[in-house]
C-alpha cells in the first residue's frame, strides 16, 4: 500500500507497462517528430470537424498503447481520461467505442499527470489490475473554445502559446518493469492574478513552483537528486517566472529543468510564440520521448510536473483571473 506524507503518495506497485503518442502535422515537423507513434497529416484527421479529429487522436493513442501491452479493451479495468474541451469531448467521444469503465478528468494541461497519479493509486491499492491514462488537445478546437474563432484572424501576443494537436496514452499495472511510478503529489490551486488568456505560462508558474517544492520537501530531495525536472507547458514566460520563484528560496532548477512546451516545437523555425501548451503537449512528449529514456535507463529518476491553467472564458470575460494547478509524478528506472 502507498503511504501518504502530507499530500505526497508513495507507490510500491505501479508500473507504466506501455505508452504511445499520436500527434498532428506541426508537431510532427518539430524536433521530436520521429519519436511519435503516428503523425496525422490532416488537421481534421479524415473527419468532418476538429473536435472529431481530437477524439480520433485519443482513440488511436490508446489503441497503440493496448497493442504494445497485448491487451484488448475487454482486458482493461479502467481508463482515466481528459482533455481541454467542455464535457471532456475528446475523451468521451474518442473512447466510447472501447466500452472500458471510464472516469473523466479535467485538470486542463495538467491532466496527464493527474491521470497517471489516479491510475497509479488504483493499481497500487489493488483495486484494479490495469488502468489507462489518456489525454489529448487540438490547436483548432482549443482556439475555438478558449480564445477567438480562427477565421476572426486575431493577432497572437508574444506571451501566447500554441496548443499542441496531440494525444498520449499510458497503461499502468503492477508488472514490476520500468518505468516505475514511485510517488505523486496532488497540486493546490494557485491564483497568480493573471487575467490574460494569452499568458497561461504566467498563470501556471506559481502552481509548478508550489507542487515541486512540496514534493521535494516530502520526499527529502533536491533538484540535484533528479536527472530531470520536467514541466508540462510553462513555455518561455512561465519557465522564467518559475526560476525566479525558486531563486527566492535559494534553489536553482534551471540546470535540471525541461519544459515540454519548449521542446515539442522548434521556436526558431515554427511560429509558436512562447512555446507549446495543451494537455496533449506533455502527454505526447512523455509517451513519445521521456518514458522511452527511462525504460532504457538513460534517465534514472525524473519528476514530471504537468501544469494547467484552469481558465474559464466566462469568468475571464467577467473580469476574473486564471487559477493554475500542477500535479507531480516521480518516475524511476529502478
Amino acid at each position: 500500500m502507498g503511504m501518504c506524507e502530507g499530500k505526497t503518495f508513495k507507490f510500491s506497485n505501479a508500473t507504466i507497462t506501455s505508452f504511445a503518442a499520436v500527434v498532428g502535422k506541426v508537431e510532427g515537423e518539430g524536433p521530436y517528430g520521429s519519436e511519435f507513434d503516428e503523425v496525422i497529416e490532416d488537421n481534421k484527421g479524415g473527419t468532418d470537424t476538429w473536435e472529431q479529429a481530437e477524439a480520433g487522436l485519443q482513440k488511436k493513442s490508446l489503441q497503440y498503447a493496448m497493442d504494445k501491452a497485448e491487451l484488448n479493451p475487454e482486458k482493461m479495468d479502467l481508463v482515466f481520461a481528459g482533455d481541454l474541451l467542455n464535457q471532456c469531448t475528446g475523451s468521451s467521444y474518442g473512447l466510447k467505442d472501447y466500452y472500458i469503465p471510464f472516469l473523466g478528468l479535467y485538470g486542463a494541461c495538467s491532466t496527464f499527470a493527474e491521470s497517471l497519479l489516479m491510475a497509479a493509486s488504483m493499481v497500487n491499492a489493488g483495486y484494479v489490475e490495469n488502468c489507462a491514462a489518456v489525454t489529448s488537445s487540438h490547436f483548432s478546437s482549443a482556439e475555438r473554445q478558449f480564445r477567438f474563432p480562427l477565421n476572426y484572424g486575431g493577432v497572437r501576443t508574444p506571451t501566447a502559446q500554441w496548443t499542441a494537436t496531440a494525444s498520449g496514452a499510458a497503461i499502468v499495472d503492477a508488472s514490476q518493469k520500468a518505468p516505475f511510478i514511485r510517488a505523486a503529489t496532488v497540486g493546490k490551486i494557485q491564483d497568480m492574478g493573471i487575467t490574460d488568456l494569452n499568458n497561461m505560462g504566467a498563470a501556471m508558474a506559481g502552481a509548478a513552483y508550489d507542487t515541486i517544492t512540496r514534493h521535494m520537501k516530502h520526499m527529502g530531495t533536491h533538484p540535484e537528486n533528479y536527472d530531470l525536472i520536467i514541466t508540462g507547458d510553462l513555455g518561455q514566460v512561465g519557465s522564467d517566472m518559475m526560476y525566479e520563484l525558486f531563486k527566492r528560496d535559494g534553489v536553482s532548477v534551471e540546470g535540471k529543468h525541461k519544459d515540454c512546451g519548449l521542446m515539442i516545437y522548434d521556436r526558431d523555425r515554427q511560429d509558436v510564440h512562447a512555446g507549446g501548451s495543451g494537455c496533449g503537449c506533455s502527454a505526447s512528449m512523455m509517451c513519445g520521448y521521456f518514458l522511452k529514456k527511462v525504460r532504457r535507463g538513460e534517465l534514472k529518476r525524473i519528476l514530471y510536473t504537468a501544469t494547467g491553467a484552469l481558465m474559464s472564458p466566462t469568468m475571464v470575460q467577467q473580469g476574473g483571473s486564471i487559477p493554475g494547478i500542477a500535479h507531480a509524478v516521480e518516475i524511476t528506472s529502478e
